[in-house]
């Protein structure tokens, strides 16, 4: 007797085209029911870190999930939590020691700008309620996160219910309208910052949020150290909470522990997610400084909750993360790793159609262009990112496609973002298949 399949019941990511089923994974492999193998070189979506099947995270997990499986933030506390505030603070950019833990980056977002708002308010400054953002950026994909970001395509659909947000220009020279006619970054987009503050009124702005290196909205674009420093000079000139977006940087993607530490600059401000457990539950955080925690407790507290924030199961995930990342000294890794990656990368340029290849660390980018000589990009209907993104799913290697890096509709890229496990052989591995698989897309 045969039996008909059964429809699936999920509402799917993805629309016109059947996903295979994964079956295990471990290290920097993915193998699927069919017994496929896939290398994974991107993390997820930038999220693996310590790499896959790792049986400490799972048994924190289960021994977290069989003691005590949740409590909420306001009535209970865990050892487990404190514990990971206490370990984390160690590694936190400048004064960001205070942990609020959280279940997503968007929800980060949205917390770290109610957090900056309630600041100002406790210190009698009521005006101060916009938060810049940058013409090129992303922030998360919930509506006040996604009325940050710097992504167009992703807005469109939601126009009607975004808010507007003041914007200054993003520190990504390869398509920088303010250095098109210079050879290196003259650091304008850091002055334009100072121009936004001026027009809007200081007064009126509460934060400014920024990522450290640009992620999926450019394609792992690496701005120059003193732009972090003059931004964050200039915010603390005028009074204004820098936020630090690390969601898709932060825990040792680029080689430190956070972006930020590249440049040596202090936040007033982190959002965290993504790699913070290893991919093993969703979370998502925000670190403070003592500074804006007491202050906004001194008036009363901060007002916002979420259910599963202060999580305790949560924070045996990311504690037992943390503690891979410190033995294993996959920090470290990261940053030798990713210069021989950038470095095998750097062979793609004899594509014609790769006009950039850029990163730090473990979060690389390769851009795909209809001219190298102009970086004029190709027309967003060709979906060339996606293309080369399935070319190479079909040969054994997941990338993470993004558009709209060039002109906010236009511009493709494909990114690379490997566990921080990863081998040599492995890295050989997957620059060849994408080799291969972007000649496939443009045959």
């Amino acid at each position: 007797m045969s039996f008909a399949p059964v429809p699936s019941l999920v509402f799917r990511r993805v629309v016109g085209r059947e996903l295979p089923v994964v079956a295990r994974a471990s290290g920097s492999t993915v193998w699927d029911t069919e017994g496929r193998r896939y290398l994974d070189g991107s993390g997820g979506a930038v999220v693996v870190n310590i790499g896959h099947g790792r049986q400490e995270v799972a048994a924190a997990i289960a021994r977290q999930a069989g003691t005590a499986g949740f409590v909420h933030g306001t009535q209970f506390t865990s050892a487990v939590l404190e514990e990971y505030a206490r370990r984390l603070a160690a590694h936190a950019p400048g004064g960001c020691r205070r942990l609020y833990l959280l279940s997503g980056g968007s929800e980060a977002t949205e917390t770290a700008v109610k957090l900056a708002r309630a600041y100002h308010v406790a210190r009698g400054e009521p005006g101060r309620y916009k938060v810049v953002g940058r013409s090129v950026s992303y922030h998360g994909n919930t509506l006040g996160a996604l009325s940050l970001s710097g992504r167009p395509t992703l807005k469109a659909p939601y126009a009607p219910l975004l808010s507007s947000a003041p914007r200054a220009a993003a520190p990504f020279w390869y398509h920088c309208p303010l250095c098109r006619d210079s050879p290196a970054c003259s650091l304008a987009c850091a002055d334009d910052l100072e121009a936004v503050i001026a027009r809007e009124g200081a007064g009126t702005i509460a934060a400014f949020i920024a990522e450290p290196i640009l992620g999926a909205s450019a394609g792992a674009a690496v701005p120059p150290e003193e732009y972090t420093r003059r931004v964050r000079e200039t915010c603390r000139r005028h009074g204004i909470v820098y936020i630090d977006d690390e969601v898709m940087t932060g825990f040792g993607r680029t080689g430190r522990w956070f972006g930020i530490d590249w440049s040596g600059a202090a936040p007033d401000l982190v959002t965290c997610g993504k790699g913070m457990s290893g991919g093993y539950l969703p979370v998502g955080a925000v670190l403070a400084t003592d500074e804006i925690v007491e202050t906004v407790e001194r008036a009363g507290g901060f007002v916002n909750g979420f259910t599963f924030s202060h999580h305790p199961v949560t924070a045996a995930a990311c504690l037992a993360t943390l503690e891979i990342l410190e033995a294993e000294g996959l920090v470290a890794r990261a940053e030798v790793m990713g210069e021989r990656a950038l470095a095998r990368l750097q062979g793609l340029r004899a594509r014609p159609q790769v006009g950039d290849v850029r990163g730090r660390g473990l979060l690389l980018g390769v851009e795909l262009v209809a001219d190298t000589r102009t970086r004029r990009p190709f027309p967003r209907a060709e979906k060339r990112a996606e293309t080369v993104a399935a070319c190479a799913f079909a040969q054994g290697l997941i990338v993470y496609p993004s558009a709209g890096c060039a002109t906010g509709t236009e511009g493709d890229v494909v990114m690379l973002a490997p566990p921080l496990v990863v081998t040599e052989a492995e890295i050989d591995e997957m620059a060849a298949i994408l080799d291969r698989a972007i000649e496939t897309a443009f045959r």
